[in-house]
């Protein structure tokens, strides 16, 4: 549910990058005052986790469609909503700077919609009361699928509510809403089984990490930080070669709304610019190497799964948010102990 900047206008991207920063500022203070720094080196893993997890896009039987995990409610279960949000932010300014997978005017729009409405609404308010302390099996999967469900249609809304307020496209509000709620609501539902699986794993490996989410008790890590980041790896690396090429959810409806397969860009300055920059940023752009121009597909062997192109990215773009969400969380870390010291 990546948004492109051909859906909004320079003023309602503007005003979401402000909400987002904001977020991120509070986020940072709030994990400046905690004591418990356990969860750091997490930080760091999960996103790397999160960045690969996301170029698998999964079919939606008999849709036409497809989706990929946002991977909100994992962050926020296992590192609580203020990790949880920086980190997400680190993925998604990754994905947008270096691989052009949102636009960079709705970057602050991604990381509202896929971050603010799973760590601050669908996890407090949903995942926590059916969960409960993730002991039980049957409870754990019921919240999994409901919070992730519930975010994915809150943050569907949004886009739709921040595209109609930018009034830059022709997209009809009933009508875009009318496609946009049903396909992601089948995506959460994935999304929250794979959740499921993964908070599972957890559960049996170490489940003081379900438990103190959100306290400020230390919980050993390394045990997961290990197993996630072999799963980086082959998720990263080979797993993404067999991701559905199906358009995903936001592209599906605006789709099925206008008969067209993509929105036309904008032509105004601040567009342009914004355009520009990414294409210069983007060394990877849509998770490839670069190609002239008719070369596109003269290092693909016919018959074959593999995708050079995809694995570099998706191992390369991994360790990049590995660096930037553990830096972050590391230098929250020592904001923390000088505050607890003085």
């Amino acid at each position: 549910m990546h948004m492109s900047d051909a859906l909004l206008s320079p003023v309602v991207g503007a005003t979401f990058w402000l909400a987002s920063s904001s977020l991120i500022g509070l986020s940072a203070r709030k994990i400046a005052g905690e004591r418990d720094g356990s969860k750091t080196v997490l930080m760091g893993v999960l996103g790397a986790f999160v960045f690969a997890a996301q170029m698998i896009n999964f079919s939606i039987p008999g849709t036409g469609s497809s989706g990929h995990i946002g991977g909100g409610i994992l962050l926020t279960v296992l590192l609580g909503p203020w990790r949880a949000f920086i980190t997400l932010a680190s993925v998604l300014v990754i994905q947008s700077l270096f691989f052009a997978d949102g636009g960079l005017l709705a970057l602050g729009c991604n990381i509202f919609n896929m971050g603010f409405f799973t760590a601050f609404l669908a996890f407090p308010f949903i995942f926590r009361p059916i969960a409960g302390d993730g002991r039980s099996p049957g409870r754990l999967a019921g919240g999994s699928i409901a919070a992730a469900s519930a975010g994915l249609i809150m943050g569907s809304f949004s886009v739709v509510v921040e595209t109609t307020a930018s009034g830059v496209s022709d997209l009809p509000f009933g009508t875009f809403i009318l496609f946009m709620l049903p396909i992601h609501l089948a995506i959460g539902i994935v999304e929250g089984l794979l959740t499921w699986g993964v908070l599972s794993f957890v559960q049996k490996t170490e489940p003081a990490l379900l438990a103190n989410a959100t306290s400020s008790t230390a919980t050993k890590t390394g045990p997961i930080a290990a197993s996630l980041l072999f799963a980086t790896l082959a998720t990263g690396g080979v797993i993404s070669w067999f991701a559905s090429p199906s358009p995903d959810g936001l592209e599906w409806s605006i789709s099925k709304v206008t008969g067209k397969d993509d929105m036309a860009a904008q032509e105004e300055s601040a567009h342009e610019f914004l355009d520009k920059l990414q294409r210069t940023l983007a060394f990877m752009p849509d998770y490839d190497f670069r190609h002239s121009a008719g070369a596109g597909d003269a290092q693909v062997v016919p018959g074959s799964p593999v995708k050079a192109g995809t694995s570099v990215a998706g191992i390369v773009g991994s360790a990049m948010v590995l660096v930037v969400a553990g830096t972050a969380g590391l230098l929250l870390r020592k904001r923390s102990g000088k505050s607890v010291t003085s």
